[in-house]
């Protein structure tokens, strides 16, 4: 089962009292959004999960209105305005055109955002006149134009946003044998194991290839134990160092967070922004981004472990500052030498790429934990060769 964070998003965005409250409703059917004639209803991005036929399980976004005033107004509409970032698809709702509408507009075509423009309140016989032609008429009273609505949702829902693809589809056959190496530690979760390790076993077992599980102590074993060598070895990226000694050469070896920086996209400016590490200097300031909220254990990759091998790595004095989850980003990321994002298994591609964008935008190299680590425990090349 798929959770909400790796579902498609669609956002809608309009003015304050434009519908978009009752839009959420009347695409699920039920009586979920607050609506209210009182303009502001919404103040915070609300989400909803929600079934689409053709895409699968999508989350609407509500936010609040692009048109709010006041230094609270201001603040709900720079949060509007975030979420267009983490969105697959937008749909603007409007009853007038105006700056609003037509900044929103601009947002979309720059980062190419989909976008649908849908004239809302269509049965009220005094809307003002509107030049701009509309994808879509609603009247949320009529329950009759839902099919089309979510037609025309399909029809603008990029593919690439409900079907990922293959992992390792380009590498891996039919009949190949895969080593899994999945250390057990106190940042391991109790009875289970981590995401990244699921998502890369699913897609083992999907190409019909054989899955290997073991810890980095039992992989010599069964690296012996397999008649032929493993087409790949797939490890945590903690236990590079070790498992990169047991496998010989010739066969390929990467990580989990590799493969997965691969399949979210930005990976040219991952191979990239790495090699900055080679160039950091003393007081320079790294930022690590972290997208899912965990308890901070002594083995937190992010907090204690990747922080302590740049340092060992630069032989420098080098300030590591970590944000967990969607908390905001420094205005001022110019400040900062390197931005490191963790695998990103629990959001979305879009979300990986609205998450750096501000940091490239600002001319910050991007790289990756698992890319980071491999340049520190310098298997670099051979972490990333069977990609390139």
């Amino acid at each position: 089962m798929i959770g909400n964070e790796l579902k498609p998003r669609i956002g809608l965005f309009g003015r304050r009292n434009v519908g978009k409250s009752s839009m959420v409703n009347y695409l699920t059917g039920q009586h979920i959004a607050i609506v209210s004639d009182t303009a502001g209803t919404t103040t915070d991005p609300v989400r909803k999960s929600m079934e689409i036929g053709g895409i699968g399980p999508v989350v609407l976004v509500d936010t609040a209105g692009i048109d709010d005033e006041g230094t609270l107004g201001a603040q709900r509409v720079e949060k509007s305005m975030a979420a267009l970032a983490e969105v697959d698809l937008a749909l603007l709702l409007f009853t007038e055109w105006g700056e609003p509408e037509e900044k929103v507009v601009r947002w979309c075509t720059e980062h190419g955002t989909p976008l649908l423009k849908i004239r809302s309140k269509a049965d009220i016989p005094d809307n003002p006149e509107c030049p701009e032609k509309p994808d879509f008429l609603l009247t949320t009273t009529d329950p009759s134009l839902r099919e089309g609505l979510i037609e025309a949702i399909r029809k603008a829902m990029p593919e690439s946003a409900y079907r990922n693809g293959s992992m390792l589809g380009d590498i891996v056959r039919e009949g190949d044998s895969v080593i899994l190496v999945t250390p057990i530690d106190s940042s391991a979760p109790e009875g289970r194991m981590i995401l990244p390790q699921v998502q890369v076993l699913r897609d083992v077992m999907d190409l019909h290839a054989m899955a290997f599980f073991c810890q980095p102590q039992e992989l010599a074993q069964t690296l012996a134990m397999l008649k032929m060598p493993p087409r790949l070895v797939v490890t945590d990226s903690q236990a590079f160092k070790e498992v990169a000694a047991t496998v010989p050469e010739e066969i390929p070896l990467t990580s989990f967070s590799v493969v997965l920086a691969r399949q979210k996209g930005l990976f040219d400016k991952y191979l990239l922004g790495t090699q900055t590490i080679g160039t950091l200097k003393d007081g320079d300031r790294v930022l690590l981004l972290e997208s899912c909220t965990h308890n901070v254990t002594c083995e937190d990759i992010g907090r204690v472990k990747l922080p302590a091998a740049l340092r060992k790595k630069t032989e420098k004095c080098i300030e590591c500052e970590v944000i967990g989850g969607q908390s905001p980003l420094p205005t001022d990321l110019s400040k900062y030498a390197l931005v490191i994002q963790c695998g990103g298994c629990v959001i979305t591609k879009q979300q990986v790429r609205a998450r750096l964008l501000p940091a490239l935008e600002a001319g910050v190299p991007v790289s990756n934990y698992g890319l980071a680590l491999a340049w520190c425990t310098g298997i670099f090349e051979r972490a990333t060769k069977i990609f390139r």
